[in-house]
């Protein structure tokens, strides 16, 4: 009779730690390495990827000092924002007891929660975690995020927002939906640079700055029409739906389109949500003769 194979607590919990450290290796050489400084102030006004991007820093004691404690603090603000390479992390925290008490529990909370939202290396690892039940979400996760200072002075900003009253008009574009979105950009800092290196006001990528004749993304007139061209041409891309030409112009129209409707990244679908709450229409008016609308637009997803 052939012995049957072990399946302790602690078998389970070394699998998990060497499927994790793998993974953590993996990832750690493709990460991008923007300015410190700039990294801390995308993270400060809830940008997912700095605050991914600055934890592993902190956790991998890069040009900074190593604090556990710290990192933990930025992967659990990311995780709570629905990202799940953030949620996967904790999850692993949690498994081995990094800076906080262990708990298989917590841990296996957080992995499926990752693994439900799409997260294939956290579906990889379900079948390693606990099955406990009756454990509870981090505190963290449970807080919403703190809402970021003002990144301008108010006169300055009250000038920005006179700007967009003035442009967003002749771009057949709502200017309180401008102003919703340029909050969650830039917070009206015109010399913004997020770790993708989305630049000023309305954060353009270089790219996309290209596209719409923006030669200097730090002039707030600039920046503010190449976005505002951005948002029109999306707006008739794909015929007036908030929620989709929202998730375009955070994640490009690629992604839209690949993903039949809202892609399944965290920081996007945040972005969405945050907007929306603030921009209450779900359709807005656009100019047909813009451009065509996305081939597959009857395909999406819109819900």
């Amino acid at each position: 009779m052939q012995p049957t194979r072990p399946h302790t607590r602690s078998a389970r919990a070394a699998r998990l730690l060497a499927l994790a450290l793998a993974w953590a290796c993996a990832g750690a050489a493709a990460q991008p390495t923007p300015e410190f400084a700039a990294l801390e102030t995308a993270a400060q006004r809830g940008d997912v990827q700095a605050l991914t991007l600055l934890a592993s820093k902190y956790e991998r004691g890069e040009n900074v000092t190593r604090d556990f404690l710290k990192s933990n603090e930025l992967y659990c603000r990311a995780a709570a924002l629905g990202d799940t390479g953030a949620l996967l992390k904790m999850g692993i925290i949690y498994s081995i007891g990094r800076g906080v008490l262990a708990d298989e529990g917590v841990a296996a909370l957080l992995i499926r929660k990752a693994a439900e939202l799409g997260n294939e290396r956290a579906a990889e690892l379900l079948e390693h975690v606990s099955g406990r039940t009756g454990s509870v979400l981090p505190a963290c996760l449970a807080e919403p995020p703190a809402t970021p200072e003002p990144a301008v002075a108010s006169g300055a900003r009250k000038d920005l927002e006179l700007l967009v009253q003035h442009w967003a008009p002749r771009y057949a574009v709502d200017p309180a939906l401008v102003m919703a979105l340029i909050t969650a950009e830039s917070n009206f800092n015109p010399k913004a640079l997020s770790p993708k290196n989305a630049q000023g006001l309305m954060q353009l990528i270089p790219a996309t700055a290209v596209r719409f004749g923006v030669k200097n993304a730090y002039n707030p007139v600039e920046n503010l029409k190449g976005g505002l061209a951005y948002l029109q041409w999306l707006m008739a891309y794909f015929k007036g739906d908030v929620a989709l030409v929202l998730a375009a112009y955070n994640a490009g129209e690629m992604a839209v389109e690949k993903y039949r409707g809202i892609p399944p990244y965290g920081e996007t679908r945040n972005y969405v949500r945050q907007i929306t709450r603030v921009y209450k229409n779900t359709t807005h008016p656009y100019l047909v003769e813009i451009a065509a609308p996305s081939p597959l637009f009857m395909q999406i997803n819109k819900n």
